[in-house]
């Protein structure tokens, strides 16, 4: 981290035992593993709280993007159903309009022949008899 080489750590430890001494070094030197584990423990923690924080936030963008997309959908349903029911009305209103048509046309019709009632004029025709041909 502080591009320390091996020979400059060596010469640290060299004044370091002159002026500490060699009754108080190891002493000193656990005190400050434990500092030094201790602090990077705390970095540790820190960068995950960071990065926990990042993945909150991302989330949240996916969220949001999830419910404009949900909403952008609904919308499209809601004109989808609003167009095919407006179809439906229309087609509705075209088979009344054309019942009444075929009501106004059969009811303003010239009367059947005598004898012949007016229901199976409606009625399809039979179809012509068909020719019966031997079977060998």
């Amino acid at each position: 981290m502080f591009g320390v080489d091996f020979s400059e750590l060596m010469v640290i430890l060299l004044v370091a035992l002159v002026i500490i001494g060699p009754e108080r070094l190891p002493k000193v030197a656990r005190t400050l593993g434990h500092l030094w584990g201790r602090a990077q423990r705390y970095v540790n923690g820190v960068k995950a709280d960071i990065s926990r924080d990042m993945a909150i936030d991302e989330f949240r963008q996916l969220q949001q993007k999830v419910q404009q997309e949900v909403s952008s959908a609904e919308q499209g349903l809601r004109q989808a159903t609003q167009t095919l029911d407006q179809q439906a009305q229309q087609i509705s209103t075209a088979v009344k309009q054309s019942t009444q048509s075929i009501s106004q046309t059969v009811s303003g019709a010239p009367q059947p022949a005598a004898g012949i009632p007016q229901q199976t004029q409606l009625e399809l025709q039979p179809p012509a008899e068909q020719k019966k041909f031997p079977v060998d």
